[in-house]
């Protein structure tokens, strides 16, 4: 679906019209394919400064540092950008103690999706593709022996369960276990 506007394409004359994509509204030539002419319909939205950080230098050009408002949050930028691409994530992600199951070589860190979801993925990406989207806790599955545990919600309250996608089990509490006996 696109709207027109009053507007004409700067390259080939046509209206531009108001067109849905993948990222959101954007202007766009009527006179598509003929003509490919693109333009956000809000400009400078993606990676625009919010502060300039005044005493802090750029490490590989010795520019200002600014802080700006990307497409997945807030990041520190050099504000020479685009001739100096240095950027620094505002938080890094958190390094749990645990081993990746799947390599055995990895350890296990906290990351946020571009949607603001909290994730755990193995650090050895893209060579080791492991996620899951639960909180790891050390353990052993007591069915499968899958090395790896996760928290879930559950309508009894916290529960741990298989991290292994092919068993999923939710494990037996320890007075459960004592009640069986």
């Amino acid at each position: 679906m696109s709207t027109s506007t009053a507007e004409s394409c700067p390259e080939c004359g046509g209206q531009l019209v108001i067109r849905n994509g993948a990222h959101g509204p954007f202007f766009g030539c009527s006179a598509y394919p003929g003509c490919d002419y693109i333009r956000p319909l809000k400009a400078g939205t993606d990676g625009h400064i919010i502060k300039v950080l005044d005493g802090q230098l750029c490490p590989q050009c010795g520019g200002t540092l600014v802080l700006r408002q990307g497409r997945y949050g807030m990041f520190i930028g050099c504000g020479n950008y685009p001739e100096c691409e240095y950027v620094a994530s505002m938080n890094s992600p958190d390094e749990t103690t645990m081993a990746c199951p799947q390599c055995h070589d990895g350890k296990l860190l906290q990351r946020k999706s571009r949607f603001g979801k909290t994730f755990y993925a193995c650090n050895r990406y893209p060579a080791c593709q492991f996620s899951i989207n639960n909180q790891p806790v050390a353990g052993e599955c007591q069915y499968c022996h899958y090395p790896l545990l996760v928290e879930k919600k559950t309508a009894a309250g916290m529960r741990l369960s298989c991290a292994s996608k092919a068993c999923a089990k939710q494990q037996k509490q320890q007075h459960e276990k004592n009640d069986e006996s």
